[in-house]
């Protein structure tokens, strides 16, 4: 029913922008995951074949232009999505998060839309020493330590229109660590992401003068809407008294205000639910815009509680994620 509002590539100056945590295989394929995480799914429901033929479904039919995935297999990303998204026109990079799960971010862009200028990727925990210590100084032993173990990335991307060589995107992808007790580190998570976009962003204008370098962030923020990750993006600033730096009793961090020059907001709001399990239900994904150079002209509309809870939770036999994809169309402002 989604796809009904999509009927086929946006014209310039639209573009669209599909966000989506599609539930890696090496946590779905379990019997913890079976038995315990998602019990309503059918088994045959679980397996990775069927879950990314609907996957490769939901993109084809909503046209994306741009294309954020989070919990991306490495070898789903280079058996199944790269094969099938290139001989649908797109290119797409992977970057792997840390430590020992072979998952991680990519992104795709359709070819006759946007060229890429260049990519990077980020590991937090690999760079917390050398790019962060202006953070690192101000958090005691117990938070640097729960820090240095997370396998939170950033992955960058500067794609250029095709159609206005004026128009240059950053995009940046990340899924922020999950558990309830860390609105803190999601903070600091956040914070990190949104300076390599700007360092990126500046790189990228000292050698294009004469370009727009606008900005999309996306991703699975882990972050539910009264908490400080949307509040960070959308307002630019965060005050050393904010309630988030609390959030993890013995873990507290203290004397330190964070901000960042970009003017973002939430695409597509903050709808009632992007992620539907039996044990959480509630808004984790977010499309962030750059406001100066976009105006958002379509937000596709979400699954009903009815439909997400016709077989109690996700995934199911027609949702192939824990997760709803979010898709926005954007369109540059003239």
């Amino acid at each position: 029913a989604r796809q009904a509002w999509t009927p086929g590539i946006t014209e310039f100056p639209v573009f669209r922008v599909m966000s989506y945590n599609i539930l890696a295989d090496l946590y779905a394929d379990s019997d913890f995951s079976r038995t315990n995480l998602f019990p309503q799914c059918p088994r045959f429901a679980m397996d990775y074949n069927y879950r990314v033929r609907l996957i490769l479904n939901e993109v084809a039919n909503f046209y994306p232009d741009i294309l954020c995935f989070q919990e991306n297999d490495r070898k789903v990303f280079k058996h199944d999505f790269k094969p099938v998204l290139e001989k649908a026109g797109f290119n797409g990079e992977f970057n792997k998060k840390g430590g020992q799960v072979d998952e991680g971010l990519s992104i795709f862009y359709r070819t006759t839309k946007f060229k890429i200028i260049e990519s990077k990727g980020f590991v937090f925990h690999e760079v917390l020493e050398t790019r962060y210590k202006h953070l690192m100084q101000k958090l005691n032993k117990d938070l640097k330590e729960r820090l240095l173990a997370r396998t939170t990335a950033v992955q960058l991307m500067a794609l250029q229109s095709t159609q206005d060589e004026k128009q240059i995107i950053i995009v940046g992808n990340t899924h922020l660590f999950f558990k309830p007790d860390a609105d803190h580190i999601r903070l600091l998570q956040t914070d990190m992401c949104l300076t390599e976009l700007r360092l990126f962003r500046d790189e990228i204008m000292k050698a294009n003068p004469d370009k727009t370098v606008a900005i999309l962030f996306c991703g699975d923020f882990n972050s539910t809407p009264p908490f400080g990750v949307l509040q960070y993006c959308r307002e630019g600033r965060i005050s050393e008294g904010h309630p988030d730096w609390s959030s993890c009793p013995g873990e507290e961090v203290t004397g330190l205000s964070i901000s960042h020059p970009f003017s973002l907001d939430s695409a597509a709001g903050t709808p009632q639910y992007t992620n539907y399990t039996v044990g959480f239900k509630d808004c984790l994904d977010y499309i962030f815009y750059d406001t100066i150079n976009f105006d958002v002209e379509q937000v596709v509309p979400f699954p009903t509680e009815d439909e997400l809870a016709l077989n109690t939770a996700l995934p199911n036999a027609s949702f192939p994620s824990d997760h709803i994809s979010v898709v926005v169309d954007l369109k540059w402002k003239q």
